[in-house]
């Protein structure tokens, strides 16, 4: 178990100083969800300005790094064979995953501290309970990292280009991150509260929110995150393919 975690790290490692390299990566990681906060926190189509921007703008950041950009740049490394050739060595279908989960997760919540820092600076007072909203944003980076994982791992790579970014721009729009599920009829907003944007968007929310109303909204949204990352790392495993 230990030679594994081992190995997990050290590609944990190597993937992380790729991602940094990665001008593409950081663009959509760091610049977009600036231009995010500096769009909605100053405009008054999210109603709540800064201090309702912010936890929609991290859940944005957050899918935007561990599923879409983790499942396009995996899906195109399958097609190149570099995949491959990872498969030569000791790395394990699990220590890949797992180390590419974790680097992606870690540049997400550099993004996560960037957006908070801006926020600050446009008027956002952070408070609530920060423990709990740092548990949440990594509990959905590592939902969307694995299911980002299964997505790249079972299409090809232009099927993989074309879902993610629609599944980004779905679930952005309909999926409980900009409209809340609470203002959509009830039987919609009941089906929509139950995917993890939504659950993610609105723990973080509750996380954030100096004076929480409903903490069991904050234990759900955490049990939702939690079976969808377990089911997604359990297909993962399970279905990857090295090419």
């Amino acid at each position: 178990m230990s030679t594994s975690w081992a190995r997990a790290r050290a590609h944990t490692g190597w993937e992380l100083r790729l991602l940094l390299r990665n001008g593409e990566q950081l663009l959509l990681v760091f610049i977009i969800p600036i231009v995010l906060v500096l769009a909605l926190g100053r405009t008054t189509f999210v109603p709540g300005g800064v201090d309702a921007a912010i936890p929609k703008v991290l859940t944005i950041s957050i899918l935007a790094g561990c599923f879409t950009s983790l499942a396009i740049a995996t899906g195109f490394e399958r097609r190149s064979g570099a995949l491959r050739f990872l498969a030569t060595t000791p790395l394990t279908r699990a220590n890949l995953l797992t180390g590419k989960a974790f680097a992606t997760a870690i540049v997400t919540l550099l993004s996560v501290l960037v957006v908070s820092l801006l926020g600050i600076a446009l008027g956002w007072r952070p408070a609530g309970t920060w423990p709990v909203a740092i548990g949440i944003a990594f509990l959905g980076c590592l939902t969307f990292a694995a299911w980002g994982l299964f997505l790249a791992g079972t299409l090809r790579a232009e099927a993989v280009l074309a879902v993610a970014n629609g599944v980004f721009l779905a679930l952005i729009l309909f999926g409980g991150i900009i409209i809340d599920p609470t203002q959509l009829p009830d039987a919609l907003g009941t089906v929509i509260a139950f995917l993890p944007s939504a659950a993610l968007a609105q723990g973080l929310t509750q996380a954030l929110d100096p004076n929480p109303t409903d903490a069991a909204q904050l234990l759900k949204s955490v049990l939702v995150l939690t079976t969808w990352a377990v089911t997604g790392a359990l297909l993962a495993r399970r279905f990857f393919r090295w090419e």
